[in-house]
């Protein structure tokens, strides 16, 4: 090596090693504390959206969650973990043709027919399949108003009145454009909570 090659060769060092400190500084200390300072500024967006009910957390409305029985409004199928798992959030992964898939989306047809009381061809779409995150919180009008029946019954409640409660939690497209309509499972069963036969 040269003694030319020397010096050039300490000096390419010196500008790496500064690069890789900026950048480090840079990418991760600014950004991340810029990200989370942005988080800040919109209430409730940056701590996943935790939902309160009786002064005690009753789940989030971002992440579904399972509700088991009649009187509840129940969430599309999930493929996290056991279902519902946010440590193992995923879909099944199974193309449209696969067996196991056609095969679970039939008997998913058959007992959301079975439960809501209605024609099998017209299960609502979301009552078939789980979502990419198996964590959906969400469900579309049309699965939300096919339970309406099953649990204005099991609460002794009027059908009317549950269609409205359903109609009322509908949102709209995000930005007005974006993605359909949807209703929160979560938000939709704690106002169920509050009406009386």
């Amino acid at each position: 090596m040269s003694s030319l090659a020397f010096p050039q060769l300490l000096r390419q060092a010196r500008t790496a090693l500064l690069l890789l400190l900026l950048a480090t500084l840079v990418l991760g200390l600014a950004y991340p504390l810029a990200v989370l300072g942005v988080g800040r500024l919109v209430p409730g967006r940056a701590d996943g959206q935790i939902v309160s009910a009786g002064g005690r957390e009753v789940g989030s409305a971002i992440v579904g969650q399972a509700f088991e029985g009649e009187q509840w409004f129940t969430p599309r199928p999930s493929a996290a973990g056991d279902g519902y798992d946010p440590l193992a959030s995923g879909a099944s992964n199974l193309g449209p043709e696969n067996p196991d898939l056609l095969a679970s989306v039939a008997e998913r047809r058959a007992a959301a027919a079975a439960a809501d009381g209605t024609a099998p061809a017209d299960v609502a779409s979301d009552a078939l399949t789980a979502s990419g995150s198996g964590l959906d919180p969400d469900v579309s009008p049309q699965y939300a108003q096919q339970q309406v029946a099953r649990v204005a019954a099991a609460r002794g409640l009027g059908e009317q009145q549950v269609a409205d409660l359903v109609a009322a939690h509908v949102r709209g497209r995000s930005l007005g454009f974006l993605g359909e309509p949807r209703v929160n499972v979560l938000e939709l069963n704690l106002a169920l909570q509050a009406l009386r036969p």
